[in-house]
């Protein structure tokens, strides 16, 4: 029974949370819209510390983490849970309903990753932010184990919570999904939080990656996806985004995504951003990694296979230019 932090007792034994934009009001015994946070007795607690129904050895690349320790895998470990509701989730069997699991503590899983010569821990499959108790925890024992801290998050969550988890994150992959309105009405998310999110990543030094799952007559649009090169403009342009090939799944009535969908976004965010990828479609565009001054290739991709072929000390082989990696 792990009490968890953010948020504020009530009165007539219920309590408010408040670590993200919901800040549920539970009535005991209630579960919180995440499923990892449950009123018991008057107080708030981590229903799903140290509970893990996924662990396994990834490539990075398949996070998706294409500039940070390429080439290497890393352990990946989730619990139930997660604070949207998006009607297409690939992972809602776990995400959206709590399945049998798993006990390790924070000690435990730092052990578990050093046995398979893993260098860091990531965080992933359904949405870590919820799992804030362990995920702050365990963060803490990777670093004093020399291993680094990757979350693959949407990025739903309050200022103050996500000020105490910055100083312990090394790398995010953060969904980027839509506009104001796709997040209210198809998530039931906040836009706003996950664009504060982003921010304060990049301000605290945090190595960020962006995913948007592009989805027919949803998110696809030139200006949408139009919105998402400017807001990366704004901030870094740097930053690598991804762009994910969305297939049918769940309650959401949508179509798989053209390829020539997949293409036209490319090239209208290759000709303003350096680093951009496709994901979940066969194709050679948007796999490799070029240097943005001379075009020569860095690093060659085939699926999760991964050659840094034109780098050389941390430049660029061909021209010198340091590269935007984390090695």
């Amino acid at each position: 029974m792990k009490e968890a932090l953010f948020y504020e007792k009530m009165g007539e034994g219920k309590v408010r949370c408040k670590l993200c934009f919901h800040e549920c009001v539970l009535k005991e015994g209630q579960l919180g819209f995440c499923l990892a946070r449950r009123n018991v007795n008057g107080k708030l607690i981590a229903e799903t510390y140290g509970q893990l129904v996924a662990a396994h050895t990834d490539p990075i690349e398949k996070k998706p983490l294409y500039h940070f320790h390429p080439g290497e895998a890393i352990l990946s470990v989730a619990a139930n849970g997660c604070n949207l509701a998006c009607p297409f989730c690939q992972n809602a069997e776990i995400s959206r309903h709590r399945t049998h699991s798993s006990q390790a503590t924070p000690e435990e899983l730092v052990k578990m990753a050093l046995k398979h010569a893993s260098k860091g821990i990531a965080y992933t499959y359904t949405e870590p932010l919820v799992w804030y108790e362990y995920l702050l925890d365990a963060a803490k024992a990777a670093h004093e184990a020399g291993l680094y801290n990757v979350i693959v998050t949407n990025g739903t969550i309050n200022k103050e919570p996500l000020e105490a988890l910055l100083p312990h994150l090394d790398a995010a992959n953060v969904d980027l999904k839509g506009n104001d309105a796709f997040y209210r009405k198809v998530l039931k998310g906040d836009r706003e939080s996950v664009i504060r999110t982003i921010r304060m990543m990049h301000e605290a030094g945090v190595h960020i990656e962006l995913t948007t799952l592009l989805i027919p007559e949803g998110n696809d649009s030139e200006a949408e996806v139009d919105e998402v090169i400017s807001f990366i403009e704004g901030l870094d342009s740097n930053i690598p985004l991804h762009l994910s090939r969305f297939f049918p799944y769940g309650s959401y009535n949508a179509p798989q995504t053209p390829v020539k969908t997949m293409l036209r976004a490319y090239e209208q965010v290759h000709a303003r951003l350096p680093y951009v990828y496709l994901g979940n479609v066969l194709l050679s565009e948007g796999q490799n990694t070029l240097c943005p001054a001379c075009g020569a290739t860095l690093i060659e991709r085939l699926g999760y296979r991964t050659q840094m072929t034109g780098i050389k000390d941390k430049r660029c082989a061909s021209c010198g230019r340091e590269v935007d990696i984390v090695l």
